[in-house]
Protein backbone atom coordinates (compact mmCIF):
# COMPACT_ATOMS: atom_id res chain seq x y z
CA UNK A 1 0.00 0.00 0.00
CA UNK A 2 1.22 3.43 -0.81
CA UNK A 3 1.96 5.28 2.41
CA UNK A 4 2.74 8.92 3.03
CA UNK A 5 5.12 10.28 5.67
CA UNK A 6 3.87 13.39 7.39
CA UNK A 7 5.74 16.00 9.35
CA UNK A 8 3.25 18.25 11.04
CA UNK A 9 4.11 21.24 13.14
CA UNK A 10 1.19 21.97 15.45
CA UNK A 11 0.41 24.09 18.41
CA UNK A 12 -1.67 22.56 21.14
CA UNK A 13 -3.00 24.79 23.86
CA UNK A 14 -4.29 23.06 26.93
CA UNK A 15 -5.98 24.72 29.85
CA UNK A 16 -6.82 22.73 32.93
CA UNK A 17 -9.21 24.15 35.43
CA UNK A 18 -9.11 23.10 39.06
CA UNK A 19 -12.50 22.83 40.71
CA UNK A 20 -13.53 25.81 42.82
CA UNK A 21 -11.04 28.07 41.01
CA UNK A 22 -12.26 31.47 39.95
CA UNK A 23 -12.11 32.18 36.22
CA UNK A 24 -10.69 35.62 36.77
CA UNK A 25 -7.78 34.07 38.65
CA UNK A 26 -6.70 32.16 35.57
CA UNK A 27 -4.17 33.91 33.36
CA UNK A 28 -2.68 33.11 29.95
CA UNK A 29 0.84 31.76 30.03
CA UNK A 30 2.94 34.59 28.52
CA UNK A 31 5.55 32.04 27.39
CA UNK A 32 3.11 29.94 25.37
CA UNK A 33 2.81 31.09 21.72
CA UNK A 34 -0.65 31.68 20.30
CA UNK A 35 0.39 31.75 16.63
CA UNK A 36 3.26 30.52 14.49
CA UNK A 37 4.83 32.64 11.75
CA UNK A 38 4.74 31.31 8.20
CA UNK A 39 8.52 31.07 8.23
CA UNK A 40 8.28 28.59 11.12
CA UNK A 41 5.74 26.44 9.29
CA UNK A 42 7.66 26.36 6.01
CA UNK A 43 10.44 23.94 7.09
CA UNK A 44 8.00 21.21 8.10
CA UNK A 45 6.11 21.56 4.85
CA UNK A 46 9.35 21.37 2.87
CA UNK A 47 10.54 18.28 4.72
CA UNK A 48 7.28 16.48 4.02
CA UNK A 49 7.13 17.43 0.33
CA UNK A 50 10.76 16.65 -0.43
CA UNK A 51 10.93 13.31 1.43
CA UNK A 52 10.86 11.07 -1.62
CA UNK A 53 13.23 8.20 -0.87
CA UNK A 54 10.85 5.26 -0.99
CA UNK A 55 11.72 1.58 -0.85
CA UNK A 56 8.17 0.62 -1.88
CA UNK A 57 8.48 2.67 -5.06
CA UNK A 58 11.89 1.13 -5.81
CA UNK A 59 10.36 -2.35 -5.51
CA UNK A 60 7.46 -1.55 -7.82
CA UNK A 61 9.84 0.15 -10.27
CA UNK A 62 12.08 -2.92 -10.62
CA UNK A 63 15.11 -1.31 -8.98
CA UNK A 64 15.14 -3.37 -5.78
CA UNK A 65 13.81 -6.76 -4.67
CA UNK A 66 12.70 -7.84 -1.18
CA UNK A 67 13.11 -11.24 0.48
CA UNK A 68 11.54 -10.91 3.96
CA UNK A 69 8.11 -11.96 2.73
CA UNK A 70 5.85 -11.22 -0.21
CA UNK A 71 5.86 -7.51 -1.00
CA UNK A 72 2.59 -6.24 -2.45
CA UNK A 73 4.52 -3.44 -4.15
CA UNK A 74 7.04 -5.75 -5.80
CA UNK A 75 4.49 -8.32 -6.93
CA UNK A 76 1.90 -5.71 -8.01
CA UNK A 77 -0.85 -6.61 -5.59
CA UNK A 78 -1.66 -2.97 -4.84
CA UNK A 79 -4.35 -2.27 -2.26
CA UNK A 80 -5.98 0.86 -0.89
CA UNK A 81 -4.07 4.10 -0.83
CA UNK A 82 -4.17 6.89 1.72
CA UNK A 83 -5.63 10.39 1.82
CA UNK A 84 -3.06 11.37 4.45
CA UNK A 85 -1.67 14.02 2.11
CA UNK A 86 -4.69 16.16 2.90
CA UNK A 87 -3.15 16.71 6.33
CA UNK A 88 -0.22 18.35 4.60
CA UNK A 89 -2.55 20.47 2.47
CA UNK A 90 -4.17 21.69 5.68
CA UNK A 91 -0.75 22.63 7.00
CA UNK A 92 -0.04 24.62 3.84
CA UNK A 93 -3.36 26.37 4.37
CA UNK A 94 -2.25 27.28 7.88
CA UNK A 95 0.91 28.81 6.43
CA UNK A 96 -1.20 30.92 4.07
CA UNK A 97 -3.39 32.04 6.96
CA UNK A 98 -0.39 33.20 8.98
CA UNK A 99 1.27 34.79 5.94
CA UNK A 100 -1.84 36.82 5.14
CA UNK A 101 -1.89 38.22 8.66
CA UNK A 102 1.51 39.78 8.05
CA UNK A 103 1.31 40.47 4.33
CA UNK A 104 4.03 37.89 3.61
CA UNK A 105 3.15 37.25 -0.02
CA UNK A 106 6.17 35.07 -0.69
CA UNK A 107 4.71 32.28 1.46
CA UNK A 108 1.38 32.53 -0.33
CA UNK A 109 3.23 31.99 -3.63
CA UNK A 110 5.10 28.99 -2.25
CA UNK A 111 1.83 27.64 -0.90
CA UNK A 112 0.43 27.58 -4.43
CA UNK A 113 3.30 25.31 -5.42
CA UNK A 114 3.02 22.98 -2.42
CA UNK A 115 -0.75 22.65 -2.73
CA UNK A 116 -0.38 21.91 -6.43
CA UNK A 117 2.28 19.31 -5.72
CA UNK A 118 0.18 17.58 -3.07
CA UNK A 119 -3.04 17.59 -5.09
CA UNK A 120 -1.23 16.17 -8.10
CA UNK A 121 0.33 13.44 -5.95
CA UNK A 122 -3.19 12.44 -4.86
CA UNK A 123 -4.70 12.62 -8.33
CA UNK A 124 -1.94 10.57 -9.99
CA UNK A 125 -2.51 7.94 -7.29
CA UNK A 126 -6.29 7.60 -7.55
CA UNK A 127 -7.74 9.66 -10.41
CA UNK A 128 -10.53 12.07 -9.48
CA UNK A 129 -10.21 13.47 -5.94
CA UNK A 130 -11.75 16.16 -3.75
CA UNK A 131 -10.17 19.45 -4.85
CA UNK A 132 -12.33 22.57 -4.84
CA UNK A 133 -14.18 21.49 -1.69
CA UNK A 134 -11.24 19.75 -0.03
CA UNK A 135 -10.04 20.54 3.53
CA UNK A 136 -12.82 23.04 4.17
CA UNK A 137 -13.82 23.02 7.82
CA UNK A 138 -17.52 23.45 7.05
CA UNK A 139 -17.75 20.61 4.52
CA UNK A 140 -17.32 17.06 5.72
CA UNK A 141 -18.54 15.54 2.45
CA UNK A 142 -16.47 17.14 -0.34
CA UNK A 143 -17.34 16.37 -3.93
CA UNK A 144 -14.78 14.78 -6.25
CA UNK A 145 -13.39 16.96 -9.03
CA UNK A 146 -12.51 15.43 -12.38
CA UNK A 147 -8.83 14.95 -13.12
CA UNK A 148 -8.80 17.28 -16.11
CA UNK A 149 -10.10 20.26 -14.14
CA UNK A 150 -7.57 19.59 -11.38
CA UNK A 151 -4.61 19.54 -13.77
CA UNK A 152 -5.90 22.61 -15.59
CA UNK A 153 -6.25 24.60 -12.37
CA UNK A 154 -2.92 23.41 -10.99
CA UNK A 155 -1.15 24.70 -14.08
CA UNK A 156 -2.76 28.11 -13.51
CA UNK A 157 -1.71 28.09 -9.86
CA UNK A 158 1.89 27.22 -10.72
CA UNK A 159 2.07 29.98 -13.33
CA UNK A 160 0.73 32.43 -10.77
CA UNK A 161 3.24 31.27 -8.17
CA UNK A 162 6.06 31.95 -10.63
CA UNK A 163 4.71 35.42 -11.40
CA UNK A 164 4.23 36.33 -7.75
CA UNK A 165 7.76 35.27 -6.82
CA UNK A 166 9.19 37.29 -9.71
CA UNK A 167 8.13 40.42 -7.82
CA UNK A 168 9.86 39.32 -4.62
CA UNK A 169 13.60 39.94 -4.30
CA UNK A 170 14.17 39.46 -0.57
CA UNK A 171 15.32 36.34 1.22
CA UNK A 172 12.53 33.90 2.07
CA UNK A 173 13.03 33.22 5.77
CA UNK A 174 12.78 29.64 7.03
CA UNK A 175 13.63 28.10 3.65
CA UNK A 176 15.67 24.89 4.00
CA UNK A 177 15.83 24.06 0.29
CA UNK A 178 17.20 27.13 -1.48
CA UNK A 179 18.30 29.23 1.49
CA UNK A 180 15.65 31.81 0.73
CA UNK A 181 16.42 32.47 -2.97
CA UNK A 182 13.18 33.27 -4.87
CA UNK A 183 14.79 32.72 -8.28
CA UNK A 184 15.73 29.15 -7.35
CA UNK A 185 12.13 28.48 -6.36
CA UNK A 186 10.88 29.87 -9.64
CA UNK A 187 13.22 27.51 -11.51
CA UNK A 188 11.83 24.54 -9.58
CA UNK A 189 8.22 25.65 -10.04
CA UNK A 190 8.60 26.13 -13.80
CA UNK A 191 10.50 22.86 -14.19
CA UNK A 192 7.69 21.15 -12.28
CA UNK A 193 5.19 22.76 -14.67
CA UNK A 194 7.04 21.03 -17.51
CA UNK A 195 6.77 17.72 -15.67
CA UNK A 196 3.01 18.17 -15.28
CA UNK A 197 2.62 19.08 -18.96
CA UNK A 198 4.61 16.01 -19.97
CA UNK A 199 2.36 13.91 -17.76
CA UNK A 200 -0.43 15.14 -20.06
CA UNK A 201 1.29 13.78 -23.18
CA UNK A 202 -1.72 11.58 -23.96
CA UNK A 203 -3.97 14.66 -23.86
CA UNK A 204 -2.29 16.85 -26.47
CA UNK A 205 -5.46 16.88 -28.59
CA UNK A 206 -7.43 18.70 -25.87
CA UNK A 207 -7.76 22.40 -26.87
CA UNK A 208 -8.66 23.38 -23.29
CA UNK A 209 -5.21 22.29 -22.14
CA UNK A 210 -3.12 23.23 -25.20
CA UNK A 211 -0.31 21.10 -23.81
CA UNK A 212 2.27 21.47 -26.57
CA UNK A 213 2.01 25.24 -26.78
CA UNK A 214 2.02 25.67 -23.02
CA UNK A 215 5.21 23.59 -22.81
CA UNK A 216 6.91 25.56 -25.58
CA UNK A 217 5.87 28.89 -24.05
CA UNK A 218 7.73 28.05 -20.85
CA UNK A 219 10.88 26.79 -22.57
CA UNK A 220 11.03 29.64 -25.09
CA UNK A 221 10.73 32.42 -22.52
CA UNK A 222 13.42 31.84 -19.87
CA UNK A 223 13.28 35.45 -18.68
CA UNK A 224 9.68 35.06 -17.61
CA UNK A 225 9.82 31.33 -16.92
CA UNK A 226 13.30 30.37 -15.67
CA UNK A 227 13.95 26.64 -15.34
CA UNK A 228 16.78 24.66 -13.74
CA UNK A 229 20.14 25.34 -15.35
CA UNK A 230 22.38 22.89 -13.47
CA UNK A 231 22.45 20.40 -10.64
CA UNK A 232 22.64 23.17 -8.04
CA UNK A 233 19.12 24.19 -9.04
CA UNK A 234 17.68 20.74 -8.23
CA UNK A 235 14.83 20.55 -5.75
CA UNK A 236 16.86 18.66 -3.17
CA UNK A 237 16.70 18.24 0.60
CA UNK A 238 20.10 17.37 2.08
CA UNK A 239 20.66 15.32 5.22
CA UNK A 240 22.96 15.97 8.18
CA UNK A 241 24.46 13.78 10.87
CA UNK A 242 22.14 15.04 13.59
CA UNK A 243 19.17 13.41 15.28
CA UNK A 244 16.06 13.62 13.07
CA UNK A 245 18.15 14.97 10.18
CA UNK A 246 19.83 11.79 8.98
CA UNK A 247 19.26 9.79 5.81
CA UNK A 248 15.92 7.97 6.31
CA UNK A 249 17.35 4.45 5.92
CA UNK A 250 20.45 5.08 8.04
CA UNK A 251 20.95 2.11 10.39
CA UNK A 252 18.02 0.27 8.78
CA UNK A 253 18.67 -3.39 9.45
CA UNK A 254 15.92 -4.39 7.03
CA UNK A 255 17.48 -2.44 4.18
CA UNK A 256 20.76 -4.11 5.06
CA UNK A 257 19.43 -7.66 5.14
CA UNK A 258 16.24 -7.85 3.09
CA UNK A 259 16.72 -5.56 0.09
CA UNK A 260 18.73 -6.63 -2.95
CA UNK A 261 19.26 -5.17 -6.38
CA UNK A 262 16.70 -6.19 -8.99
CA UNK A 263 18.12 -8.47 -11.66
CA UNK A 264 16.79 -6.80 -14.82
CA UNK A 265 17.97 -3.43 -13.52
CA UNK A 266 21.47 -4.77 -12.83
CA UNK A 267 21.57 -6.54 -16.19
CA UNK A 268 20.75 -3.29 -17.98
CA UNK A 269 23.63 -1.50 -16.28
CA UNK A 270 26.03 -4.39 -16.88
CA UNK A 271 25.26 -4.62 -20.59
CA UNK A 272 25.88 -0.91 -21.09
CA UNK A 273 28.93 -0.85 -18.74
CA UNK A 274 27.28 1.84 -16.65
CA UNK A 275 29.60 2.99 -13.82
CA UNK A 276 26.63 4.12 -11.74
CA UNK A 277 26.14 0.45 -10.85
CA UNK A 278 29.14 0.64 -8.53
CA UNK A 279 27.54 3.57 -6.68
CA UNK A 280 24.20 1.80 -6.29
CA UNK A 281 25.12 -1.80 -5.53
CA UNK A 282 27.48 -3.92 -3.47
CA UNK A 283 29.46 -6.79 -4.94
CA UNK A 284 27.86 -10.20 -4.48
CA UNK A 285 29.72 -12.36 -1.99
CA UNK A 286 30.01 -15.39 -4.27
CA UNK A 287 32.69 -15.47 -6.97
CA UNK A 288 30.67 -17.82 -9.17
CA UNK A 289 30.57 -16.45 -12.71
CA UNK A 290 32.99 -13.61 -12.00
CA UNK A 291 36.11 -12.56 -13.87
CA UNK A 292 38.97 -10.42 -12.49
CA UNK A 293 39.09 -8.58 -15.81
CA UNK A 294 35.41 -7.63 -15.73
CA UNK A 295 34.36 -5.57 -12.68
CA UNK A 296 30.71 -5.76 -13.76
CA UNK A 297 30.71 -9.55 -13.41
CA UNK A 298 30.73 -9.20 -9.62
CA UNK A 299 27.17 -7.86 -9.60
CA UNK A 300 23.82 -9.58 -9.95
CA UNK A 301 20.27 -9.24 -8.64
CA UNK A 302 16.99 -10.96 -7.84
CA UNK A 303 14.20 -11.14 -10.40
CA UNK A 304 11.47 -8.74 -9.36
CA UNK A 305 8.55 -10.97 -10.36
CA UNK A 306 10.41 -14.15 -9.46
CA UNK A 307 9.46 -16.73 -6.86
CA UNK A 308 10.21 -15.52 -3.32
CA UNK A 309 11.75 -18.84 -2.29
CA UNK A 310 14.06 -18.95 -5.29
CA UNK A 311 15.07 -15.34 -4.75
CA UNK A 312 15.79 -16.00 -1.07
CA UNK A 313 17.93 -19.02 -1.93
CA UNK A 314 19.89 -17.05 -4.51
CA UNK A 315 20.48 -14.29 -1.98
CA UNK A 316 21.58 -16.67 0.78
CA UNK A 317 24.04 -18.28 -1.63
CA UNK A 318 25.71 -14.93 -2.20
CA UNK A 319 24.65 -14.75 -5.84
CA UNK A 320 22.89 -11.38 -5.61
CA UNK A 321 24.10 -7.88 -4.79
CA UNK A 322 22.74 -5.95 -1.86
CA UNK A 323 22.05 -2.28 -2.23
CA UNK A 324 25.27 -0.30 -1.69
CA UNK A 325 26.05 -0.09 2.08
CA UNK A 326 26.15 3.71 1.91
CA UNK A 327 22.36 3.64 1.86
CA UNK A 328 22.23 2.20 5.38
CA UNK A 329 25.68 3.13 6.77
CA UNK A 330 26.01 6.79 5.77
CA UNK A 331 23.89 9.18 7.88
CA UNK A 332 24.18 11.87 5.19
CA UNK A 333 24.41 9.92 1.93
CA UNK A 334 22.63 11.61 -1.00
CA UNK A 335 19.82 14.19 -0.83
CA UNK A 336 16.20 13.37 -1.47
CA UNK A 337 14.78 14.93 -4.62
CA UNK A 338 11.39 16.42 -5.27
CA UNK A 339 12.63 17.02 -8.80
CA UNK A 340 16.21 17.02 -10.05
CA UNK A 341 18.04 18.66 -12.94
CA UNK A 342 18.63 15.30 -14.62
CA UNK A 343 14.90 14.61 -14.73
CA UNK A 344 14.27 18.00 -16.32
CA UNK A 345 16.76 17.27 -19.11
CA UNK A 346 15.06 13.96 -19.88
CA UNK A 347 11.70 15.76 -19.99
CA UNK A 348 13.14 18.27 -22.47
CA UNK A 349 14.61 15.42 -24.51
CA UNK A 350 11.21 13.73 -24.68
CA UNK A 351 9.55 17.01 -25.64
CA UNK A 352 12.05 17.47 -28.46
CA UNK A 353 11.41 13.92 -29.71
CA UNK A 354 7.67 14.60 -29.67
CA UNK A 355 8.15 17.85 -31.58
CA UNK A 356 6.94 20.13 -28.80
CA UNK A 357 10.16 22.19 -28.81
CA UNK A 358 12.90 22.75 -31.39
CA UNK A 359 15.92 21.82 -29.26
CA UNK A 360 18.12 18.81 -30.02
CA UNK A 361 16.76 15.76 -28.23
CA UNK A 362 20.11 13.98 -28.02
CA UNK A 363 21.77 17.04 -26.48
CA UNK A 364 19.16 17.23 -23.72
CA UNK A 365 19.37 13.47 -23.25
CA UNK A 366 23.15 13.48 -22.82
CA UNK A 367 22.90 16.41 -20.40
CA UNK A 368 20.52 14.30 -18.35
CA UNK A 369 22.96 11.39 -18.26
CA UNK A 370 25.86 13.63 -17.29
CA UNK A 371 23.76 15.31 -14.59
CA UNK A 372 22.96 11.89 -13.17
CA UNK A 373 26.64 10.92 -13.23
CA UNK A 374 27.44 14.10 -11.30
CA UNK A 375 24.71 13.36 -8.78
CA UNK A 376 26.24 9.93 -8.08
CA UNK A 377 29.76 11.41 -8.03
CA UNK A 378 30.98 9.14 -10.82
CA UNK A 379 34.56 9.76 -11.94
CA UNK A 380 34.40 12.13 -14.97
CA UNK A 381 36.64 9.86 -17.05
CA UNK A 382 34.32 6.90 -16.42
CA UNK A 383 31.29 9.04 -17.22
CA UNK A 384 32.86 10.24 -20.48
CA UNK A 385 33.77 6.70 -21.47
CA UNK A 386 30.18 5.63 -20.89
CA UNK A 387 28.51 8.39 -22.91
CA UNK A 388 31.14 7.94 -25.62
CA UNK A 389 29.80 4.49 -26.49
CA UNK A 390 28.00 4.43 -29.84
CA UNK A 391 24.95 2.69 -28.44
CA UNK A 392 24.27 5.35 -25.81
CA UNK A 393 23.20 8.11 -28.20
CA UNK A 394 19.52 8.19 -29.14
CA UNK A 395 18.67 5.76 -31.91
CA UNK A 396 15.90 6.48 -34.45
CA UNK A 397 12.65 4.83 -33.42
CA UNK A 398 13.88 4.04 -29.92
CA UNK A 399 14.20 7.53 -28.49
CA UNK A 400 11.39 7.39 -25.91
CA UNK A 401 12.48 3.96 -24.69
CA UNK A 402 16.08 5.11 -24.27
CA UNK A 403 15.07 8.30 -22.47
CA UNK A 404 12.89 6.35 -20.04
CA UNK A 405 15.59 3.75 -19.47
CA UNK A 406 18.04 6.50 -18.55
CA UNK A 407 15.50 8.22 -16.33
CA UNK A 408 14.91 4.85 -14.64
CA UNK A 409 18.61 4.71 -13.77
CA UNK A 410 18.87 8.37 -12.77
CA UNK A 411 15.95 8.12 -10.33
CA UNK A 412 17.22 4.99 -8.56
CA UNK A 413 15.73 4.80 -5.04
CA UNK A 414 14.83 8.49 -5.19
CA UNK A 415 12.12 10.92 -6.35
CA UNK A 416 9.36 8.66 -5.08
CA UNK A 417 7.02 7.06 -7.61
CA UNK A 418 8.05 9.29 -10.53
CA UNK A 419 9.58 6.59 -12.74
CA UNK A 420 6.66 4.24 -12.06
CA UNK A 421 4.25 6.91 -13.28
CA UNK A 422 6.40 7.56 -16.35
CA UNK A 423 6.38 3.84 -17.12
CA UNK A 424 2.60 3.82 -16.73
CA UNK A 425 2.37 6.66 -19.24
CA UNK A 426 4.90 5.47 -21.84
CA UNK A 427 5.25 1.72 -21.35
CA UNK A 428 8.98 2.16 -20.74
CA UNK A 429 11.12 0.86 -19.19
CA UNK A 430 9.75 -2.65 -19.43
CA UNK A 431 8.93 -4.05 -15.96
CA UNK A 432 9.08 -7.84 -15.81
CA UNK A 433 5.86 -9.63 -14.89
CA UNK A 434 6.66 -13.11 -16.18
CA UNK A 435 8.13 -14.58 -12.97
CA UNK A 436 6.42 -17.27 -10.88
CA UNK A 437 5.89 -14.93 -7.95
CA UNK A 438 3.84 -12.28 -9.76
CA UNK A 439 0.34 -11.40 -8.53
CA UNK A 440 -2.51 -9.35 -10.09
CA UNK A 441 -2.69 -11.82 -13.00
CA UNK A 442 0.63 -10.55 -14.29
CA UNK A 443 -0.62 -7.00 -14.80
CA UNK A 444 1.15 -3.81 -13.75
CA UNK A 445 -1.39 -1.80 -11.72
CA UNK A 446 -2.42 1.60 -12.98
CA UNK A 447 -3.64 3.09 -9.69
CA UNK A 448 -4.51 2.48 -6.06
CA UNK A 449 -8.02 1.91 -4.74
CA UNK A 450 -9.58 4.75 -2.77
CA UNK A 451 -9.09 4.75 1.02
CA UNK A 452 -11.50 2.79 3.21
CA UNK A 453 -12.10 5.97 5.19
CA UNK A 454 -13.92 7.46 2.19
CA UNK A 455 -16.27 4.49 2.07
CA UNK A 456 -17.24 5.16 5.66
CA UNK A 457 -17.41 8.97 5.64
CA UNK A 458 -18.00 10.20 2.07
CA UNK A 459 -19.50 7.21 0.33
CA UNK A 460 -22.02 8.98 -1.92
CA UNK A 461 -19.45 11.27 -3.50
CA UNK A 462 -16.94 8.41 -3.71
CA UNK A 463 -19.44 6.13 -5.45
CA UNK A 464 -20.32 8.84 -7.95
CA UNK A 465 -16.63 9.40 -8.70
CA UNK A 466 -15.95 5.69 -9.21
CA UNK A 467 -18.99 5.20 -11.46
CA UNK A 468 -17.99 8.22 -13.54
CA UNK A 469 -14.41 7.07 -14.09
CA UNK A 470 -14.11 3.32 -13.90
CA UNK A 471 -16.51 0.88 -15.59
CA UNK A 472 -14.87 -1.98 -13.70
CA UNK A 473 -15.25 -0.31 -10.33
CA UNK A 474 -12.60 0.77 -7.85
CA UNK A 475 -9.97 -1.55 -9.28
CA UNK A 476 -6.18 -1.18 -9.44
CA UNK A 477 -6.19 -2.06 -13.15
CA UNK A 478 -8.66 0.62 -14.21
CA UNK A 479 -7.31 3.44 -16.39
CA UNK A 480 -7.61 7.03 -15.19
CA UNK A 481 -8.27 9.94 -17.55
CA UNK A 482 -4.63 11.05 -17.40
CA UNK A 483 -3.29 8.00 -19.22
CA UNK A 484 -6.18 7.05 -21.51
Amino acid sequence: MKSVKTYIFSIITAVSVVSCSRVDNLQDDPNRPKTVDAQNLLPGIEISAFSNIRADAALASRQLAYINGVSRDQYYDFQRGSFGVYDQIKQVGKMVEEANKRGSKEYVALARFFKSYYFISLSETFGDIPYTEAVKTDNFYPKYDDQKSIYKDVLKELALANTELSDFNKEILGDLIYKGQPLKWRKLINSYRLRILMDLSKRTDDPDLNVKQAFADIVNNPAQNPIMENGEDSGALSFFNFVNNRYPYFNSNELKTAYYMEQSFVDKLKVSKDPRLFKMAERKTSTVGTSPTDPFSFYDGLYGSGDLGENSTKASNGLASRINPRYFDDPVNEPTLLMGYAELQFILAEAAVRGWITGNANTYYLKGINASMNFYKVNPDDANMYVGQSGINLQPGKEIEQIMDQKHTALFFNTGWRIFYDQRRTGFPKFNTDGKGILNNGKIPKRWMYPASEINTNNTNLTNAINKQYPGGDNINETMWLIK
